[in-house]
C-alpha cells in the first residue's frame, strides 16, 4: 500500500494541486450500543426462577476523521451507517480543509464507502484500503 500510495495520491487529485498542499485524511467507524448477555442469578437446585432481561438493541455509530499533519479531527455519531451518512461526513471534512488545500481520505472498503461518494466535492478525494490490509486494532 505504502508503495503505491504517492502515485495514487498523484492520480486522485486535481492536476492544479502540488502534493505539498495535499492533507491526508484517515477515516473509520465504530459501532456502540448495548448487547445482551446471559442473564445468571443465584437460585435453589431445582428451580426456575423468573428474572427480568433487556430484550432490545440500541446502537449508535461514530464516524471519525483525523489529519494528523494539521492535528484536527471531525466526528459524527448517528443512529445507523448508509452512503448519505458517509457523504455528510465528508462536508465536515471539506468544510475544515483549507482554500487552496486538497484532502485524500482513507479509509476502508465499508459498503457505505463507494467510489462516488466524493464526486461532489471539489477539495476531496478518497483512497480506498485493499481488502485483507491489516489493521493497527488486530
Amino acid at each position: 500500500m505504502l508503495k503505491k500510495f504517492k502515485f495514487e495520491t498523484i492520480l486522485k487529485i486535481p492536476g492544479h494541486i502540488a502534493l505539498k498542499n495535499v492533507d491526508i485524511w484517515f477515516q473509520d467507524e465504530a459501532r456502540f450500543g448495548q448487547q445482551n448477555t446471559t442473564t445468571r442469578l443465584w437460585a435453589e437446585r431445582g428451580t426456575r426462577p423468573r428474572t427480568v432481561k433487556q430484550q432490545q438493541f440500541e446502537y449508535a455509530y461514530l464516524f471519525g476523521s483525523i489529519c494528523p499533519q494539521k492535528g484536527i479531527g471531525e466526528a459524527i455519531v448517528v443512529p445507523w451507517v448508509n452512503k448519505d451518512i458517509m457523504i455528510e461526513h465528508l462536508k465536515q471534512i471539506s468544510a475544515v480543509t483549507e482554500k487552496g488545500r486538497h484532502a485524500i481520505v482513507i479509509m476502508d472498503g465499508a459498503g457505505w464507502h463507494a467510489e462516488d461518494i466524493a464526486d461532489d466535492f471539489q477539495n476531496i478525494s478518497i483512497i480506498k484500503l485493499p481488502p485483507r490490509t491489516l489493521n493497527s486494532h488486530t
